[in-house]
Order: C-alpha cells, then sequence, then structure tokens
C-alpha cells in the first residue's frame, strides 16, 4: 500500500462572481433585448419592481370603520356581492377577469396609441397556403406538395434534384414514389407566388418569371431567347459573342438585358426583406447636441425606475416572533431580495460602462458627430477606446457588438465607427473608410461600358496620395460589395 504524502502547492486562479458574470451578459443585451430582460426578471422576482408601473396602479382606498354595527353591514354587503359574482360567473361562462383584460402598463396620463402590427407569416406558410387552394389534387399530392416545399430554401430555390427528394419520401413516410410523380407538382408549385419560386438554378428563376408575363412582346421573346441559348454569355456579360447567338442589333440586345436585369434572382428574399422591415431598430444611444455640442445619453428604462418591493423587504428583515411558515417565507423574501438587489446593482454596473464606453467614442470621433462627414472619422482601434476608459478589450467589444446610436444624420452601428488607420504618402493617418470611399466614388463615375479594373484603380488611388497595393483593392471592393470590373460591364 503507498504511503500517504501531503503536497503544498501554489496556484494562481481567476474567477469571477455571480453578479460580474451577470453584468458581462448583460453588456452584449441590446436595448430592445435589455428591456426583454428586465421585465422578465419583474415577472419572475416578486421583489422587484418599477416605480412607473407601480405608480400606474390604482391606488386602493383604506377605510376605517368606527363601530360594529358598521363593520356588521359591510361584511353581510360584501358576502352578498361575493354572492353575486359568484351566481354572474355560472351563469356567464365567457365572464373573463378584469385583471386579464387590463394592460399592465396602462397609465391615464397616457395618450392612446394605436398599435402596428407586422405580417408574420413566413415564405413557407405563404406556399403551403397556395397549395391548399389547389382543390384538383388529392391528399397524396398534396402531401407530396408539402414535401417539396419543405425543401424549398429561403431564398426561393429547390436546391435538391427531385430523385434525392422522392429517395427521402420512400423512405422516412414510406410513400412509394418517382420523379414522374413529382415533377407535374413542383411545376405548380413554380406558378405559385412570388414568381420564380420553386427554381433549381438561376436559369430556370428568370425564365419562370419571364414567362408569366402577361403581354409578351418582343423585348420579353428576345430576353427568353437569351435565358435559354446564351445564359454562358449573358452571366460572364461576353455581349458581343451573345449578339451573335440570338442574332439581335446593339438596341434590341440592351433593351433585353435590361428587361432579365429587372427581374428577381432571389423571389424568396421578399419575404425575408419583409420580416428586417418589420422589425424596427432602436437605438442603445441618443446623441443630441446643445449649442453644436453633441452629448450621449443611454435610451431605455434605466435602473433609477427599479426599487425593490418594500413588503419583501420587510418580510426579509424580520427576525423575532415567527412560526416556522413565517420563518420559511421570510427566508423566501431574503433570497428574492437578494437576487433583486444584485440584478439592479448589474443594471447599474452596465449603465455607467456604456457611457463611459459611448463618450470616450464621442469625444474619439467629436469632428464626424458634429458634422457628420464620413471623411472626418479618424482611425479608432478597440484598444485606443480601452486605454481612455481603462476598461478591458473584451469589454469594449461587448458595448459595441449589436449597438446602435441615433444622430441627426442617422442611426447606425457603432461598430461601423472603428477602422484600421491607413498612412498616406504624406505621412497623414486616414481611416481606411476614406480610402473606400474613395474607392466607391471613382467605381460609380467610370465609363460602364468600360470598367476600370483593379490595376487601374490602384493608379487612381495613387494620384490621390493613397499607395495601396492591388490586392488590398481587391480586397477593399469585395468589402464594399463591388464586382470585379467584368462584370460590372454594361451595353
Amino acid at each position: 500500500m503507498p504511503a500517504l504524502r501531503q503536497t503544498l502547492q501554489l496556484k494562481q486562479q481567476l474567477k469571477l462572481t455571480p453578479n460580474q458574470i451577470l453584468v458581462q451578459k448583460l453588456l452584449l443585451l441590446p436595448v430592445a433585448s435589455m428591456e426583454q430582460r428586465i421585465k422578465e426578471e419583474i415577472e419572475n422576482n416578486p421583489a422587484l419592481e418599477d416605480i412607473n408601473e407601480r405608480l400606474d396602479e390604482p391606488k386602493e382606498e383604506e377605510e376605517t370603520v368606527a363601530s360594529g354595527e358598521n363593520e356588521e353591514g359591510t361584511d353581510k354587503e360584501n358576502r352578498d356581492e361575493e354572492y353575486d359574482a359568484e351566481e354572474f360567473m355560472e351563469e356567464n361562462d365567457e365572464y373573463v377577469p378584469a385583471y386579464k383584460m387590463a394592460s399592465t402598463n396602462y397609465s391615464a396620463d397616457e395618450e392612446t396609441r394605436e398599435s402596428s402590427f407586422a405580417d408574420t407569416s413566413s415564405f413557407q406558410d405563404s406556399l403551403h397556403f397556395q397549395l391548399g387552394l389547389k382543390e384538383h389534387l388529392n391528399e397524396r399530392q398534396q402531401m407530396l406538395g408539402d414535401y417539396i416545399i419543405g425543401n424549398i430554401d429561403d431564398d426561393g430555390y429547390l436546391r435538391r434534384d427531385l430523385y434525392s427528394i422522392s429517395n427521402d419520401i420512400t423512405f422516412q413516410q414510406n410513400i412509394l414514389t418517382d420523379e414522374k410523380e413529382l415533377e407535374p407538382l413542383l411545376e405548380i408549385i413554380q406558378e405559385f407566388d412570388p414568381p420564380g419560386v420553386g427554381a433549381r438554378n438561376l436559369q430556370e428563376c428568370l425564365l419562370i418569371q419571364l414567362k408569366r408575363a402577361e403581354h409578351k412582346d418582343e423585348v420579353t421573346k428576345l430576353a427568353i431567347n437569351i435565358l435559354e441559348k446564351g445564359f454562358e454569355e449573358f452571366s460572364k456579360k461576353n455581349y458581343d459573342k451573345l449578339r451573335e447567338i440570338v442574332k439581335a442589333d446593339e438596341a434590341s440586345l440592351r433593351a433585353a438585358v435590361n428587361e432579365i436585369i429587372k427581374l428577381n434572382p432571389k423571389p424568396g428574399q421578399a419575404f425575408a426583406d419583409a420580416a428586417v422591415n418589420a422589425n424596427q431598430v432602436v437605438p442603445d444611444f441618443v446623441i443630441t447636441y446643445a449649442d453644436g455640442k453633441p452629448e450621449a445619453s443611454l435610451n431605455g428604462r434605466l435602473s433609477s425606475n427599479l426599487r425593490l418591493n418594500p413588503v419583501y423587504v420587510d418580510m426579509a428583515e424580520r427576525k423575532k416572533g415567527m412560526d416556522k411558515m413565517q420563518r420559511e417565507a421570510a427566508s423566501f423574501a431574503k433570497t428574492k431580495t437578494e437576487s433583486a438587489n444584485g440584478f439592479i446593482y448589474a443594471i447599474r454596473q452596465r449603465e455607467d460602462t456604456l457611457q463611459r464606453v459611448m463618450q470616450a467614442i464621442l469625444d474619439y470621433q467629436q469632428d464626424f458627430f458634429t458634422s457628420g462627414d464620413e471623411d472626418k472619422l479618424r482611425p479608432m482601434l478597440l484598444k485606443d477606446i480601452a486605454k481612455v476608459t481603462g476598461l478591458d478589450i473584451s469589454t469594449i467589444s461587448r458595448v459595441v457588438s449589436s449597438k446602435f446610436v441615433q444622430t441627426n444624420f442617422g442611426t447606425f452601428l457603432l461598430k461601423v465607427l472603428f477602422s484600421e488607420a491607413f498612412q498616406k504618402e504624406s505621412g497623414e493617418e486616414v481611416s481606411i473608410n476614406e480610402v473606400k470611399n474613395s474607392i466607391q466614388e471613382i467605381i460609380n463615375s467610370e465609363d460602364k461600358k468600360k470598367p476600370i479594373n483593379d490595376e487601374a484603380l490602384v493608379t487612381l488611388l495613387e494620384q490621390k496620395g493613397y499607395k495601396v497595393a492591388r490586392r488590398t483593392v481587391a480586397k477593399y471592393r469585395e468589402q464594399l460589395g463591388i464586382p470585379v470590373a467584368r462584370m460590372r460591364k454594361e451595353i
């Protein structure tokens, strides 16, 4: 048996308290999510309450009964009211208690506001609904059609081939089917709205949209001919060879190409865009201007609006003259009060951190927030703000993440203010955004019949004092979402 030995070890560990972890989690939340988090905490913790909501509640009038006769009369009235209420609820099945109909956020002083509702039906729901309107389809065809729709992605494309889908249906649904049975159902789905849905590739998507046109003039017919016979040349913008294939003059080809460009290459994205538009951006910071000087303030519910429930505080502090049940209640109240107190403290820490970081950014980018001119954005990194505030870089990253700031010239993400430095030939340091803006301006003013390639962009930028390598220009161009010169060519 091995002998037991005692050893002494010295270790250094970094441990975060639960409250510190909570603060870090709350820093990540934008204002809309933070409002929801506070609401959930208030619902789950009775020791925490919102002062504003508390003030909105109707005050209970306390009446003191002087004589026993009045007390007896009051009790009799209460019993009569209870009986009448019970009788009313039994006779009226649709009775709904008043507290369920009351709005917890209603204030008598508040003006009545109209609520706006967004259509939350999804792209898939729309297709399933349209399939259900096809009354000539039997139950089996409806089920197979629903399975095909389930394989259509958010862009509106059917990326999988019908052979694979038929195999899935056979093995998963135990229904024997094949491509021949699914093909007519897919053709029916391709007639649904939005036009182009259910296509298996871009070529088919564009053709479906053109063939659904009510009036097919010569331009539309030529556009269909281009997609059927010269799609590869069209996608590569090889217009000289394309004109030979479809045997059309330059004016007719230009009109047909413009007709194709108007089509939607991702029909399913119409629903995604609607969903994005329905979600209104709520800024986390608001920049106001006093005597022309910008000032930053937090948006949303502040910790000063939260407080501990005095009933729970009294219950938690009570120590003497309690039986077992009262002690358990006091212990519960103490736990909830401590949790609520920690939550309020965490929110205060979050507010202080957000304000410090935003103020540091505002001071660093004073010229930009004053004028709104992007050319006046200074190069700024996370470590620059961390140095000013004395906070860790990870904390700055949490603050900047998913946060919006509202100014007189627009609302935008905080992270767009951060960029690396670029040194001009004169030695002056400017933001990379300034170089990107120059690239954008050059391309916007180029001759679309002879677009400027990356090498020419390098030369033009050098004339402006920006010495940039060709691969760096290509990287900035891609970040701006600008295609290569060949793909920018127009007839």
